[in-house]
């Protein structure tokens, strides 16, 4: 199977705009070649829920995507509108199996402007087009780089985010094509 044919299924949780997935397809067909699919819509993730933390437990979250039946598809991407979490951080952005087949994308701290206003703007749109594909790049074994200009490095806040390009260094790109011939 050659890149041209795989499809990666793009769910939305809840109410999502529609824009949003748009623009994550768009990017994953421009940057990486891939063709994308809009999955119908599946109810936030209410059983995902933490009282303690009062956010949503991504592992939960990926755990039952992967119980699910999204077999016609090479990767799903499931984009969500909660504050999503991990053990060992108090929020991300994104969430990703190594290797695996799904991928989470949380746009709840993404609206957050640099003049500190919550507006949806064009940052908000291209900080989640950078963290789904970031989250792709771990499904295809990619891992953190230490390229401070490459999409794969790691960001821990908005503004990391906001600094590293949406693309990837030469290396993570070579690293990736070779995934794909897998």
């Amino acid at each position: 199977m050659d890149s041209k044919t795989k499809t990666i299924g793009i769910i939305p949780f809840g109410e999502i705009p529609e824009i949003v997935s748009k623009i994550i397809a768009g990017n994953i067909l421009a940057y990486l070649n891939l063709s994308t699919e809009m999955i119908p819509p599946a109810e936030n993730p209410a059983f995902a829920f933490n009282d303690k933390r009062l956010q949503y437990d991504a592992g939960t979250i990926l755990m039952n995507l992967e119980s699910s039946c999204l077999d016609n598809y090479e990767k799903v991407i499931g984009v969500l509108d909660v504050d999503i979490f991990v053990p060992i951080f108090s929020y991300v952005f994104g969430e990703a199996k190594q290797g695996g087949e799904y991928a989470l994308v949380s746009l709840f701290r993404l609206k957050k402007n640099p003049d500190g206003s919550t507006t949806v703007s064009s940052v908000f749109y291209e900080r989640a087009a950078k963290v789904a594909l970031h989250e792709l790049g771990h499904l295809y074994n990619l891992f953190h780089c230490e390229d401070k200009r490459c999409l794969m490095h790691f960001s821990g806040g908005l503004e990391d985010l906001d600094e590293i390009p949406l693309y990837f260094c030469r290396y993570c790109t070579a690293f990736f094509k070779d995934a794909l011939l897998r």
